[in-house]
């Protein structure tokens, strides 16, 4: 069961921020709980900080394979520079390093199928240098989907989703991939 968090809540926040700075916090409550508090109330006082070192904890393992920006521009300048073979083939060996095996598909929509441990999941990627795609693009993914039976489907763009098309993947369960999670897959 996934717990939905306000968006705009301090722990949402947090979660979204460095994660040092949940840690600056849990030190804060402790420094603020031993010098305002009676000797023997200060370790409830640094109990209070418990929820934000979790926050913290959680942020630290979420960020800790994430590029840096530098590294980020510097892989989407090559992305951006290779031809579609080449790109295609980079997916593939990245696709295999974490254990799928990878299909080429040569359909409109999808064009790569990746199968690990029984499941199934497309990836449309050939018009990844378009500087906009909307949701017509989605939608021949979200048929191809049905189509092929698929458990998941990515779509991999450097260029900005409209609004339309963010709400549509978010109904249809498709992930849209760009920037830091394309570095990162590339790494």
């Amino acid at each position: 069961m996934k717990l939905k968090m306000a968006k705009n809540s301090l722990f949402a926040v947090l979660l979204r921020s460095p994660w040092w700075i949940s840690m600056l916090l849990v030190a804060a409550f402790g420094i603020a709980s031993a010098a305002l508090l009676p000797t023997a109330y200060v370790p409830f006082g640094v109990m209070g900080a418990l929820p934000f070192l979790v926050i913290g904890l959680i942020a630290a393992k979420r960020q800790w394979n994430v590029p840096s920006p530098t590294r980020v521009a510097e892989t989407l300048a090559k992305v951006v520079a290779m031809p579609w073979r080449d790109f295609a083939n980079a997916l593939d060996t990245a696709y295999t390093a974490q254990g799928y095996t990878v299909t080429r598909l040569h359909g409109k929509a999808v064009d790569l199928a990746l199968q690990k441990n029984g499941s199934t999941t497309l990836v449309a990627c050939k018009r990844w240098k378009a500087a906009n795609y909307g949701i017509d693009a989605l939608r021949d993914v979200a048929s191809a989907q049905e189509l092929q039976n698929a458990d998941r489907c990515i779509y991999i763009g450097l260029g900005n989703a409209t609004d339309a098309a963010r709400r549509f993947a978010q109904e249809q369960s498709i992930q849209l991939l760009s920037d830091t999670e394309l570095a990162q897959l590339l790494k």
